[in-house]
């Protein structure tokens, strides 16, 4: 058992105090929006002792020193005061091809036009930590955002504004019947088209005092990507539910603290409300429009105080275990490979085959596979990237 840690990353949309209270510092005065735990190379995460792993200062080499693969997972805390861009990610194959294809054509890994930045897929669950998580995550039924648009024009009317942009793009969506939602895609989000009708839905918002399009429209004005969100379902997770966004699933987070835990990969596809890359032809080759509802994860108990999340694939599991006298001790956790493990309340001891570690709110480990199994005491609650 290693403890590890990293410094937060400070994207725009990042919350100034949320990451911060949850690991007991100070705030630093700047937006601190994800804190990484993994062996991926975008921002890897320090051992903390390096003199208790052979002297490797990151968990990627030490797990290189002791002949072991990278984590297949990554593990974030992630803290949205901002609505994040609109995007999907890309299944094993096309990310293996659209990776081989920009290494074909000499695209640098690190230029802003780049797509594909590996060769992995990025399924991701989110879990909420704060009291409520805002999302987008796909496309509702198309009844669902005509009747919406048909709000949005009589607002505009009430505000003696101009609905002929909302009215010809409910005629063109109804008119694309089953394809409407892929033509909604490529119109707006190619060229000027959406101007006129993203002027008409910020009107509109402000007359219904739509708090989403308010924020969409302030933070992202003139952006397309405020019309991608109308198709969109919007989901309010409560503390303790957990989303699962699997490839091609359209999706952004709008607001809230959570655990995100997601294949260890950087592919991304945008969808708008950004000001980054957005490629059309790519967004629409990988996104699937297929009308589905909120994909809630259910938790699975495998324990007292042990839930697990289990989505449809292998790189990843999520487990949460809340740890109170009544289980401590007693509620085991078998390990079939390393996992990555963060305090989030209280105060733990981990006990494995081999050793055990004392973590208290804020602080993150690495633990071996070899520790087999593993129970925990006190009181407290953890998360573990399994």
């Amino acid at each position: 058992m290693i403890r590890v840690d990293n410094s937060p990353r400070d994207y725009a949309w990042g919350s100034l105090t949320d990451i911060a209270t949850l690991r007991g510092l100070t705030p630093s005065g700047k937006p601190e929006a994800e804190l990484w735990l993994g062996t991926h190379p975008g921002s890897p995460t320090q051992i903390v002792e390096p003199e208790s792993a052979g002297g490797a200062r990151t968990i990627a080499e030490y797990l290189s020193q002791t002949d072991q693969q990278p984590l297949p997972h990554l593990l974030k805390i992630l803290a949205a005061a901002h609505p994040l861009s609109i995007q999907a990610h890309p299944s094993p194959e096309q990310a293996r091809e659209g990776f081989a294809r920009e290494n074909a054509v000499g695209i640098p890994l690190d230029a802003p036009h780049r797509n594909y930045r590996d060769d992995a897929h990025k399924p991701e669950l989110i879990f909420a930590l704060s009291d409520t998580f805002e999302a987008l995550c796909g496309f509702r039924p198309l009844e669902d955002t005509l009747t919406n648009l048909e709000l949005l024009a009589q607002a505009n009317t009430q505000a003696c504004h101009s609905t002929s942009a909302i009215v010809e793009f409910t005629e063109q969506l109804v008119a694309h019947g089953e394809n409407a939602i892929r033509w909604a895609l490529e119109w707006a989000l190619s060229g000027d088209n959406a101007v006129a009708l993203v002027a008409e839905v910020a009107v509109a918002g402000r007359v219904l005092k739509d708090d989403l399009l308010i924020e969409l429209s302030t933070d992202y004005p003139g952006d397309p990507g405020v019309i991608v969100a109308l198709l969109l379902n919007r989901v309010t997770l409560t503390r303790g539910q957990a989303l699962y966004l699997p490839a091609g699933n359209m999706h952004a987070y709008i607001r809230g603290l959570g655990i995100e835990l997601m294949a260890a990969s950087d592919n991304v596809l945008r969808g708008g409300l950004t000001t980054k890359h957005v490629d059309v032809p790519e967004l629409l080759s990988v996104v699937s429009d297929a009308v589905v509802p909120v994909p809630l994860l259910e938790a699975q108990p495998v324990a007292p105080g042990i839930d697990l999340f289990v989505p449809d694939v292998p790189d990843f599991r999520l487990a949460h275990v809340v740890v109170t006298k009544e289980n401590s001790e007693t509620s085991q956790l078998s390990l079939s490979r390393n996992v990555i493990v963060t305090c989030t309340a209280g105060k733990v001891t981990v006990t494995g085959a081999h050793s055990s570690l004392e973590l208290s709110q804020g602080q993150n480990a690495f633990i071996s596979a070899e520790e087999a199994e593993l129970s925990f005491s006190g009181i407290g609650e953890l998360f573990l990237a399994l």
